[in-house]
């Protein structure tokens, strides 16, 4: 099925493959900024519609106790400026109500129009009842405290009645977002786990495919080679390959076939040699010696005279065996010569990408571990800015909890204030009878003497009771106007931790933002990382095998220099083609030098040249 992949250069099936895992990774980097893109969304509904709600019925809560606090100030106010201050105290809060619903509409949409608009009309409630507060107190008359605690407090309650359904609303929404949010992120896990299952296949078929059209016939080739090097017999595999595979095939081949051709004359003229050995020792000597051109041109009888003709034919023969032998090595080594270059500059350049991805791949993992770091500490300000909050609100609970303990001991004050006039009333009426006492012993003369006696120390009590009266109800006074200022910086204290409250929400906000993307900054450097070490892992297997077709190119040029060398031994006469063999031999310094120079050093050890014995004999010959 992949018979078409085997005439592609191996350039073009490179191109493919990494073609091929580019388009999975782009397809699970697409995959990734989807599912992430979804869950910011969802994220983003959840805080501005959940969170802002229950922080602005957070604002109305407050505002209707900031309302409840200034109708009790009011109908504690002393003097006139005060009033006037806590009037207008009154507006501004009406008005930060009023805007804060309105805000709180805003936030949760229609959704929750109803509630919103049924906030609005017990406001304007709450306003009324605050307004008639405030002119019965003006009026003097006993109503207002009695408004205070009835109608005004009924309608208190209302209000927070009511903020407190509609942040119960606020609170369900929120759980059916977290609902759809983890749908949401249930489905992009599902979705990645299936892409990068698909990326898994896709990557062993890759691999796959270059162990079915490169690594295996290369191995087969290397198999094939060196048997044929070891003087075996083999069918070259892969010879009708279109690519680089096939042109190494095919010049094995030509090996193979010139050496078959080698053995056969060599046996042919051994046989010859074997029949004129006694009769023409002279001659064959020369001929061992390596000068084929030693024709027999002694004559011989006719007995002998065909065994001459046929040692002649077979000296030509032999002449012309050598001649294509050495033909036939000046191409191989041409050729392999070029496949050893270019093995050797694709295994330079493989080598420099395999570096380069290794050094990504560390700069890409350093980074993950600063994006990991970074996330771990804004969570941990995330909890801290939590825990701010809590405090906070424990805060302005303390502060309402001081505000209506005053609020208690104003009414107490009042009470006592009361008690105060009624002893000065007392008081009063015991100078009065004092004085009638006094006047009645003055009529009754010398026997009436003691009582009057004891009338006018009865009288000097009761005025010493009505001094004392008056310092306790100076001294109520002043506790009641220090009762109205610590409950104005009580609630300046409210306010203040209020805004602290907003503050450190938006801070926790933005720490929740960065905190996730920091987190899906990572996941993705994280799967860049991996993409990256699978990449490098590639470059190195093309690169080892590179270098073993380099190694295999080199040990067919050593064996065609030394067969060259062994064939040049013999004189074939002027018409051998040994200028352009000696050539070739002369050039193969200079490149042995350029290949040294160039630091590669292959893994595959060079096959050893046999080194002719000098005390061969002509038989073994």
């Amino acid at each position: 099925m992949l018979d078409f992949i085997d005439n592609w250069p191996l350039a073009k099936k490179l191109l493919v493959a990494f073609g091929f895992l580019t388009l999975l990774l782009t397809g699970l980097a697409v995959n990734g900024w989807i599912s992430n893109r979804s869950l910011t969304n969802v994220a983003r509904q959840h805080v501005e519609h959940s969170v802002a709600g229950i922080s602005k019925i957070s604002d109305i809560i407050s505002d209707v106790k900031e309302m409840r606090i200034i109708v009790y100030s009011y109908y504690n106010a002393v003097t006139a400026e005060d009033r006037t201050k806590l009037v207008k105290r009154m507006a501004d809060a009406s008005e930060q109500l009023d805007t804060h619903v309105k805000a709180f509409g805003s936030a949760v949409g229609a959704s929750m129009a109803g509630d919103v608009a049924r906030m609005a009309q017990i406001k304007d409630r709450l306003d009324d009842v605050n307004g008639r507060t405030f002119a019965a107190v003006n009026a003097g008359d006993g109503s207002a405290i009695k408004l205070i605690k009835g109608e005004g407090k009924e309608r208190s309650h209302d209000a927070i009645d009511q903020a407190q359904a509609m942040l119960e609303k606020v609170r369900n929404s929120a759980k059916d977002a977290n609902a759809s949010g983890q749908a949401m992120s249930w489905l992009a896990l599902c979705m990645t786990i299936g892409v990068s299952m698909l990326t898994l296949i896709g990557l062993v078929a890759v691999w796959l495919m270059i162990n079915r059209t490169v690594a295996r016939p290369m191995a087969q080739l290397a198999g094939i080679t060196k048997t044929l090097a070891e003087g075996g017999n083999a069918v070259v595999p892969s010879i009708a390959r279109g690519d680089e595979l096939g042109e190494i095939a095919r010049a094995v081949e030509q090996f193979r076939s010139a050496a078959i051709a080698r053995s056969e004359i060599d046996a042919r003229a051994a046989a010859e040699q074997r029949l004129v050995t006694d009769a023409l020792r002279d001659s064959l000597t020369r001929v061992m010696q390596g000068d084929l051109t030693a024709d027999v041109t002694a004559d011989f009888p006719p007995a002998y005279a065909e065994l001459k003709t046929n040692l002649n034919a077979a000296l030509a023969g032999l002449r012309d065996m050598i001649g294509s032998v050495l033909e036939s090595t000046a191409s191989i080594r041409t050729g392999s010569d070029e496949i050893a270059s270019a093995s050797e500059d694709l295994a330079r350049r493989t080598e420099t990408n395999a570096a380069s991805l290794e050094e990504t791949a560390a700069a890409v993992t350093q980074m993950d571990q600063r994006l990991r770091t970074t996330a771990t500490a804004a969570n941990g300000t995330v909890q801290r800015a939590d825990h701010a909050i809590g405090v906070v609100s424990s805060g302005r609970k303390t502060a309402d909890e001081a505000v209506q303990a005053m609020t208690r001991v104003a009414d107490n004050a009042k009470g006592i204030d009361s008690v105060i006039e009624g002893l000065d009333k007392i008081a009063f009426q015991t100078r009065v009878l004092a004085m009638n006492a006094a006047v009645e012993a003055g009529r009754a003369g010398e026997a009436g003497r003691g009582f009057a006696v004891v009338a006018d120390l009865v009288s000097a009590l009761a005025m010493r009771a009505e001094e004392e009266a008056g310092r306790a109800r100076n001294q109520l006074t002043a506790t009641q106007a220090d009762i109205v200022t610590a409950v104005g910086m009580v609630e300046k204290v409210d306010g203040e931790l209020a805004r602290i409250t907003t503050n450190v929400s938006e801070v926790h906000q933005l720490l929740g933002g960065i905190a996730s993307d920091n987190q899906a900054q990572s996941a993705a450097v994280t799967q860049i990382s991996q993409t990256i070490g699978a990449m490098d892992q590639s470059t190195q297997q093309n690169a080892a095998m590179v270098e073993q077709t380099s190694a295999a190119a080199r040990n067919l040029t050593a064996e065609v220099a030394a067969l060259a060398q062994r064939a040049e031994r013999f004189n074939i006469g002027a018409g051998a083609p040994q200028t352009s063999l000696r050539r070739s031999i002369a050039a193969r310094p200079e490149t042995d030098r350029r290949i040294a120079a160039s630091g590669y050093v292959s893994p595959v050890k060079p096959l050893a040249i046999a080194a002719a014995d000098s005390g061969d004999s002509w038989a073994s010959f």
